[in-house]
């Protein structure tokens, strides 16, 4: 009988060794995502980086930012309008993305809505028998690979119906179903809630509009204050949080409201709703064309993506045409310029040719969590997992030159922000001493080092503080030769 004991003994354990190493022979599964996460949209939107805005209108004309609404609709004159040059200047800048503001707060529509005259139909510019956005539709579509978007302004400074909730409602949610059901695909609406302190009282319908929009297109963005799929940083200069969190709550948020500016701006790691912020910006002083008017520098226009793109948002550049119909020259080369600077930037990885070592990796060799999964090309869906093992709160990842070491300028991080955005603080060394450090990542984060270049052979960049654990998708080593911190 002690013999069957012993047998059945041993037989058991040889199962359990057996189950034990079948266990430690599969592969590690994927880490579960820390809400919230983003839409498909919204991740599609996040790696277009720089879109472009076109504020055109009767301002165009008048030399006007705001419009009065009583302006005569036949000043609208653009006698040498070339929607195609717009798009061939955004697409030799590498935007492949354009919203026009279909209306602003002059109620002047740039198309012929039929709930209103006050439109194109009234112009001189082709008789009254034109259509701007459906020559701007056009142009995008005749390109290929240009997306386009719209802004329809809730303030209405011309339309009798602006201060009667139910009659303006319903006439807003008309025009967004003209724009949304007869231009074909639109990525993007954008809402604000700019409007004078004098004018008529009125409540907009938002919840209403949004709900229809969804019904008119469902997979596309809605931006305003609030979101619900994108935010306003509360500014329009381009400046992003230098903390930046996609997550923010909804309920803590509404459209037009002053007293939340700082919250939009840095976002909520306890946020619940995933509402990255888009940072709106013009390339001149004013919205609209101005003759007095000039395009920002090279220079200022890069210290404007550094303060967005470089802190998890997306750069909304403003071009606005001249009264001839036509983004003017200085504007068309400042584009160029600026989406050439980005590319000699970013193009070359120094760390691509490095060795990459970390404070650990989730499951084993093979399981696809490696570190060196930051210096593939897919800034999203592979990455640098650490072990769970490891109770510490740092974790760190590492990368190391040869031949003489490493010289850059700009440090970039990248999250799986697929899994969620995680990461609180962060600090960066070169051969052991810091040289940058910061709070969110995002995205993306991009330090532009604040004493120019350096020199050395090993970066480590060392995780501080997260959510869970940090799941780091890209790292870039990049020499930016248009900065010199001393022309600050």
């Amino acid at each position: 009988m002690a013999n069957l004991w012993l047998s059945l003994l041993v037989l058991t354990l040889l199962q359990l060794s057996q189950l034990s190493i079948s266990i430690k022979g599969q592969v590690s599964t994927p880490p579960l995502p820390i809400l919230p996460i983003p839409t498909y949209s919204q991740l599609q939107w996040q790696q277009r980086e720089l879109i472009m805005f076109i504020h055109f209108g009767v301002n165009t004309f008048t030399d006007n930012e705001w419009g009065s609404g009583h302006e005569n609709p036949a000043i609208f004159n653009p006698i040498g309008l070339d929607a195609k040059q717009w798009i061939d200047a955004a697409a030799q800048a590498g935007i492949d993305f354009i919203i026009l503001t279909a209306k602003h707060h002059d109620g002047f529509c740039l198309w012929p809505s039929k709930y209103t005259d006050h439109s194109v139909i009234n112009s001189h510019w082709k008789n009254g028998h034109g259509d701007v956005v459906q020559e701007f539709v056009n142009a995008a579509k005749a390109h290929g690979g240009i997306d386009i978007g719209f802004y329809l302004s809730p303030w209405d400074r011309h339309d009798p119906r602006y201060g009667h909730d139910l009659e303006y409602n319903e006439y807003y949610v008309s025009q967004l179903q003209e724009l949304l059901n007869n231009y074909g695909s639109v990525k993007e609406v954008w809402i604000d809630g700019a409007k004078g302190a004098n004018e008529p009282y009125i409540t907009y319908y938002f919840s209403d509009w949004f709900s229809k929009m969804k019904e008119f297109q469902s997979s596309m963005n809605i931006m305003s204050d609030a979101g619900p799929d994108l935010r306003w940083p509360g500014n329009e200069k381009g400046v992003a949080g230098s903390t930046c969190w996609s997550p923010i709550n909804r309920t803590s948020l509404s459209i037009g409201n002053a007293s939340v500016i700082g919250y939009q701006n840095i976002g909520d790691p306890k946020g619940t709703d995933w509402i990255p912020p888009e940072c709106p910006v013009s390339i001149r002083p004013g919205w609209f064309w101005h003759k007095s008017e000039s395009p920002k520098t090279l220079s200022e226009l890069l210290g404007i993506y550094y303060t967005t793109v470089g802190r998890n948002c997306v750069m909304l550049l403003n071009v606005p045409p001249n009264s001839t119909g036509l983004f003017p020259e200085t504007d068309v080369q400042r584009l160029k310029e600026f989406g050439s600077a980005i590319d000699t930037i970013f193009s070359t990885n120094l760390a691509e040719t490095c060795s990459v070592k970390a404070s650990g990796q989730r499951g084993g060799k093979g399981d696809g969590f490696a570190p060196e999964n930051v210096l593939d090309n897919d800034h999203l869906w592979t990455y640098w997992a650490p072990s769970e093992d490891n109770e510490s709160d740092e974790q760190w990842i590492e990368i190391s030159g040869t031949n003489g070491g490493l010289r850059f300028n700009v440090v970039r991080i990248q999250e799986a922000i697929g899994l969620g955005q995680r990461i609180m603080e962060h600090e960066i060394y070169l051969d052991g001493k810091r040289i940058a450090n910061g709070t969110t990542v995002g995205y993306k984060k991009l330090h532009r080092l604040e004493n120019g270049v350096v020199q050395g052979q090993t970066v480590r960049i060392l995780i501080m503080k997260s959510k869970g654990m940090p799941f780091i998708s890209s790292i870039g080593l990049h020499f930016d030769p248009f900065w010199n911190p001393k022309d600050q």
